[in-house]
């Protein structure tokens, strides 16, 4: 039997995954694909390190142009992360005619443009199914399986760590603090949770999924973004009373004006299937004019289910090579030359609901005060909470509104905050009903 000779790039958590995979369930991916997949080459800065798998030490080394320059390797994995080597690596791979697979979402969401294009004009594939989901098949249901459709919205849970601090949060009424630790001791968070906790990462992959959805270039820098280390104890004790689980949400919304596009946390009703998605989890919900509703659900992170993505793109470009064929799907749904930059919708011009925790003095007064300021604004207001009475002491008060307009919300937080006998500055939560 033929076989398609592999190269890895990066021997860390997910490469170790990769070629686990590969020694357990080779021969009956072998099988199943009717060809032969073999790792002939990893290359990594350290190859003196034990992975807990067995290796020939043949087929390490340090050199990644050991991979790049060997003829008879058909497909690079790019899992070494970051921008730089990783993207001069698969450019160069692509550029000698080789079929690439990679999970770097970063370098995507940055770079996406560049070495999409590349693999086009050089009649390559380029996998990528592990940037986004980890397991869940999410693109290529995007690519394929709803081809047909228009895709109206798209709601996301796309980061594990910020879902799992968010849920113990809720669920055991730890503080933010106290559940980044534990999260971090467990291995589920990084030494620097930055890229997690401020939604760096899950804005990479909303970037991605935008220019698959709406089949349009998108920048990264013009997607809102917003994280959760702001949440606190007495906000989710809040949101559960009023029906609601915050969640740190990708949403992806098409208006006549542009596509919305926005990364922050979000109440969601109890009742919701993503409200419902707890722990590391990741979830994707899709609203499409033919399909409907499709709710894709699944391991978003971690060696194992990011290897089973990666070896699933390895699987369909190894398919194609059997046929002799490359390019039959492209990288972004639409031909290459037919992808236009996207159109954003401005975020000060986006209407949704709105969470508002003030903490104000207990005076009479106040919350007409407070009130007339939103109702100046155009800001209904739906519910009120004010739990706690100490007279000429501060006491949190609570509102939710109907929909409103982001910049006649800032506005209106901003003169709210300049009163008196309003202390600190407003919480401000969005609520998403109807979009989700």
């Amino acid at each position: 039997m033929k076989k398609i000779s592999l190269g890895l790039i990066g021997f860390g958590t997910i490469g170790t995954g990769v070629v686990k995979l590969l020694n357990e369930n080779g021969s009956l991916i072998s099988e199943r694909l009717g060809i032969g997949v073999q790792l002939s080459k990893i290359a990594d800065i350290d190859i003196k390190r034990s992975r807990g798998i067995p290796v020939d030490q043949g087929v390490l080394t340090t050199d990644a142009y050991e991979i790049l320059n060997d003829p008879h390797i058909d497909i690079v994995i790019e899992l070494m992360g970051g921008y730089e080597p990783a993207k001069t690596f698969i450019l160069e791979a692509i550029n000698r005619g080789k079929h690439v697979v990679t999970a770097n979402k970063a370098l995507l969401a940055l770079h996406g443009n560049e070495i999409f294009n590349a693999a086009v004009k050089k009649g390559v594939n380029i996998g990528f199914e592990a940037s986004v989901g980890g397991t869940i098949p999410i693109i290529k249901t995007i690519k394929e399986s709803l081809v047909a459709n228009k895709i109206r919205s798209l709601s996301g849970i796309v980061n594990g760590t910020s879902n799992l601090i968010l849920s113990k949060m809720t669920d055991e009424g730890k503080a933010f603090d106290v559940v980044l630790k534990e999260a971090q001791s467990l291995g589920f968070a990084e030494a620097d949770p930055t890229y997690d906790i401020e939604g760096i990462d899950a804005a990479h992959k909303l970037a991605i999924l935008l220019s698959l959805c709406f089949g349009k270039k998108v920048r990264l820098e013009d997607i809102y973004r917003e994280g959760i280390s702001h949440i606190s104890e007495q906000d989710i004790a809040f949101s559960k009373e009023l029906g609601y689980r915050i969640k740190l949400l990708a949403i992806a919304i098409e208006r006549p004006e542009g596509i919305e596009a926005r990364l922050h946390p979000t109440m969601i009703a109890f009742d919701h299937l993503l409200a419902n998605v707890n722990g590391n989890f990741n979830a994707f919900h899709l609203m499409c004019d033919a399909a409907d509703s499709v709710f894709l659900f699944g391991q978003g992170s971690g060696m194992m289910p990011t290897a089973s993505a990666v070896l699933s793109d390895i699987a369909d470009i190894a398919r194609d090579i059997r046929k002799g064929i490359a390019g039959r799907i492209p990288p972004r749904v639409l031909d290459e030359e037919g992808i236009g930059d996207i159109r954003l919708m401005p975020f000060d011009q986006i209407r949704t609901s709105y969470y508002f925790r003030f903490s104000a003095v207990d005076r009479p007064g106040v919350l007409s005060r407070i009130s007339g300021i939103l109702g100046a604004n155009d800001i209904s207001i739906k519910a009120v909470i004010q739990k706690g009475r100490g007279v000429g002491e501060s006491v949190p008060i609570v509102m939710t509104t109907y929909k409103a307009r982001e910049c006649d919300v800032r506005k209106a937080l901003a003169d709210i905050d300049r009163i008196d006998v309003v202390m600190g500055k407003t919480m401000l939560i969005r609520i998403e009903d109807d979009n989700c």
